[in-house]
């Protein structure tokens, strides 16, 4: 084995989520190469070598052009807010490095577009970071609904409902500037109309409504002196009608201003011949309902997606011990590093962009209040 050498831009949440990814990845599946994060980038100094010691990475650089340049940096891991995901793939493209981006792809379906078309003309491997596809359940979901379990789908259902916007004292941030952060639609709603996608297929058009409940963040100056308010520009809550090209139809929704909820998502996909449900907060649970069971045990039944059988829960524990959040990104650096360097990675930069041509159909038809089609979007 040899190790394929990793530097990752951005340093918090993602980038930690990202660094144990590649720890783990080599301890639950046997991998051609070893993943190893040689070098992270953040622009404050003290912050990200604090950050890397904590994460076990031996260098640190406060310019992410000095990372994509580096000799030892193979693969670039991209966990900075949206805004920045464009340019720094164009730059990892053109100096000849694999590019992994965190979701969303962009801001805008013209970033997305722009980003695809630039690792495609550089023929690097490059993937988007939608990792719930990774969870055992979510990933048996999706094999059942291929293999017919639930007949032809007709409806498709999703929400995610987040308390992290609900504090009207929390500071404004970038998570508030739609230029920088997106919206609720693109940060939330691409993991869902990911998944929508990939179990469902092709959407073709949208109805959607939005709102921003607080309009205004306070500003501070060095994180201490309030210097005033700013204007939010990102919204608390959406949704959306769905239409999907297979004649299917879907409901979504996302809202950051949901008191008491910390992360809860359920998407549901009900067919001719049965139904299959997902909550978050039972991550090891599907549920599922065949038309052709016994009526007399009439409703969903529970199962427990941990049976050596089920998707990726042959890498991890013994049945009844189930796994968690951390355990999808190593799934993720697992499927990804496992066929390097010939197999293709997937969900790849033109499935990103795709989610996005979705999300801004549907910031565009919250704007206008009418039915928006992806096509209008892709056109464009």
């Amino acid at each position: 084995m040899t190790d394929l050498r990793v530097g990752i831009v951005g340093y918090g949440m993602t980038g930690r989520a990202h660094c144990y990814g590649y720890r783990v990845a080599p301890m639950i599946r046997k991998l051609p190469v070893t993943p190893t994060v040689t070098v992270m980038s953040g622009r404050d100094g003290v912050a990200v070598a604090a950050a890397a010691a904590s994460y076990g990475v031996p260098e640190t650089v406060t310019d992410w052009r000095e990372l994509v340049r580096r000799t030892d940096v193979d693969v670039v891991d991209i966990c900075t807010p949206p805004g920045t995901h464009a340019e720094i793939a164009h730059a990892a493209a053109a100096a000849g490095k694999a590019v992994i981006c965190e979701k969303p792809l962009a801001v805008s379906y013209a970033q997305a577009a722009s980003a695809m078309r630039a690792v495609s003309a550089a023929g690097v491997p490059n993937a988007v970071g939608f990792n719930y596809r990774r969870l055992p359940a979510v990933a048996l979901m999706h094999r059942m609904i291929s293999d017919g379990a639930i007949g032809s789908v007709r409806l498709w259902r999703a929400q995610w409902l987040s308390d992290e916007f609900t504090d009207p004292a929390t500071p404004f941030d970038w998570r508030f500037d739609r230029e920088m952060g997106g919206t609720t639609i693109a940060d939330l709603g691409s993991h869902l109309i990911d998944l929508a996608l990939w179990m469902v297929g092709e959407i073709t058009d949208v109805c959607a409504q939005s709102q921003t409940f607080i309009a205004e963040r306070p500003r501070f100056d060095g994180g201490v002196t309030q210097v005033g308010l700013a204007d939010v520009t990102v919204d608390d809550a959406s949704s959306a009608l769905i239409r999907f090209g297979s004649g299917a139809r879907g409901t979504v929704e996302v809202a950051r201003s949901v008191v008491r909820r910390p992360c809860d998502f359920t998407v549901e996909v009900d067919g001719s011949e049965g139904t299959l449900y997902f909550d978050y907060g039972r991550l090891n649970e599907l549920w599922y309902g065949s038309a052709g069971s016994d009526p007399g045990r009439y409703g969903l039944t529970r199962i427990r997606a941990e049976h050596r059988s089920h998707p990726y829960a042959a890498d991890w524990w013994p049945i009844g011990q189930g796994v968690g959040y951390g355990s999808s990104f190593a799934n993720q650096v697992a499927d990804l590093f496992e066929g390097w360097p010939d197999a293709p990675w997937t969900p790849d930069f033109a499935q990103g962009a795709a989610v996005q041509a979705v999300c801004e159909a549907m910031d565009r038809s919250a704007a206008s209040g009418r039915w928006v089609a992806t096509a209008e979007v892709t056109s464009d």
